[in-house]
């Protein structure tokens, strides 16, 4: 069934019911429902129908929205980009691909009846682009069911219901935030879709958020009653804070290309979502290995072909290069890092993420990033970038906490501040472009001056 019917039959149900909560105000399922209907006679009426891609960057996240789940309606496969992106930027994006058309405005409301549209699960309906955490943003596609599907087992993991309000803190181009607020329209509940700039909670009892926003909400919880958290590892820590607030914390690991992979419902660890089978492939005696996934929630690849990490075999398993400890079934997934932003340092594997849990800890440090930056004899050296919003933390302290905690291949050799890291639009660091700044820093040329090295 597509979103867009969910929300059809909500509105049929509770048409008073909030649907959406953005800058611009807020729908009731009525109006969303409504809105979508005559988006969706809009696009049909330009002969934009089942197997066209629609490009959409409206600026307003809840008219995306709407021209997103009118695509979806009409059968078209949606994929939500950045409202700043020119043709040019889209073209780069889509690569030989040609979407039917581009949405960068609401969409006009035609009216006329009910939309007719007979979808199968399997249909190639969702597309959304990687983090770009590394390299250019790469669309995914998948179908209708691979996402939708997963409704149900999640909100058996995290209560989620009708009656709540969700908070989606970031941008919609992101795949997890698009799937959250998509996710609570299909439930029923309230999707508050602030932009970019979320002020405050908003009156929500759930948050879909990245763990670095985790820290902000839990300042004035007021009802929130659980955090959804995914994209990278959760600091125990934050978990016991949550707690003390009175916040259930259920996190999640997994990757555009796979969706869910693995969930810590409960502060023990991570195991597989529902439906996903897990195993961790490693090279006779290596310590560490590929995390690889066999689920229906796996994404179909990448649009028009593009490369990527994502690699499948002969049994339908899929991996994109993700690092753990050894796995057996029933055990908790120990996540190392991405395989490809391992430090090869003098002969050593370092996986950042290590040395980053450990530097998180010291009084000070807002977040840390870690990289490799070439060295003419080992190879590269571990470099640390420090984000402080105020006086960093004493060099001699951070460098006393790496020789305490790490070994000596993993300590950093040299150490950046930045006032605020660049961040995708998932909300992650943004490793390839502080890689990048990193490079013309130690080149001595102007856009490495975002950086100071700390001494």
């Amino acid at each position: 069934m597509p979103v867009a019917e969910h929300v059809m039959r909500h509105a049929a149900e509770r048409p008073s019911r909030p649907a959406v909560r953005g800058p611009g105000g807020e729908l009731t399922y009525a109006e969303l429902a409504a809105g979508i209907q005559g988006a969706a006679r809009h696009l049909l009426r330009q002969g934009i129908g089942p197997g066209a891609l629609v490009a959409i960057g409206v600026a307003d996240p809840a008219e995306l929205l709407t021209a997103a789940l009118a695509a979806d309606l009409a059968g078209a496969t949606p994929l939500v980009g950045e409202p700043t992106w020119d043709a040019e930027r889209w073209a780069l994006v889509t690569g030989s691909l040609r979407p039917a058309t581009r949405i960068d405005a609401p969409l006009p409301r035609v009216a006329g009846p009910p939309v007719p549209y007979d979808p199968r699960p399997a249909d190639l309906a969702w597309a959304c682009f990687s983090s770009g955490s590394t390299g250019r943003p790469r669309a995914v596609v998948r179908t209708r069911a691979s996402w939708t599907d997963s409704y149900a087992p999640l909100n058996d993991l995290t209560g989620i219901g009708p009656g709540d309000v969700v908070l989606v803190p970031g941008p919609l181009v992101s795949s997890l935030y698009s799937f959250a607020a998509l996710h609570a329209l299909a439930t029923g509940a309230t999707a508050v879709v602030p932009g970019r700039r979320p002020a405050g909670l908003s009156g929500a009892t759930v948050a879909h958020l990245v763990p670095h926003q985790l820290p902000d909400v839990l300042e004035h919880p007021g009802k929130l009653r659980t955090a959804v958290v995914g994209g990278a590892a959760l600091d125990p820590d934050m978990r016991e804070a949550a707690a003390r607030a009175g916040v259930r914390v259920v996190s999640y690991y997994g990757a555009t290309e796979l969706s869910f992979v693995a969930v810590d419902a409960d502060g023990g660890g991570l195991r597989p979502f529902p439906g996903v089978e897990i195993e961790v492939r490693a090279e006779p005696g290596a310590s560490l290995g590929e995390v690889w996934a066999r689920s229906p929630w796996v994404a179909e690849g990448y649009l028009g072909g593009a490369a990527g990490p994502l690699r499948r075999d002969s049994g339908g398993w899929m991996s994109v290069g993700d690092l753990a400890q050894p796995y057996r079934a029933g055990e908790v997934l120990r996540l190392r890092g991405r395989g490809n932003g391992a430090i090869q340092t003098g002969g050593a594997t370092v996986v950042p993420e290590d040395v980053e849990e450990v530097l998180r800890k010291v009084p000070g440090v807002g977040d840390v990033v870690v990289v490799g930056t070439p060295h003419p004899v080992l190879g590269a050296v571990v470099t640390a970038i420090i984000e402080a919003d105020g006086a960093p933390p004493p060099r001699a302290l951070l460098e006393a906490t790496a020789r305490d905690m790490l070994d000596a291949a993993q300590r950093p050799r040299r150490w950046y501040v930045v006032p605020s890291l660049p961040r995708t639009p998932a909300g992650k660091p943004a490793r390839a472009l502080l890689t990048a700044l990193l490079a013309d820093r130690l080149a001595g040329r102007p856009a490495g001056g975002a950086l100071r090295r700390l001494v």
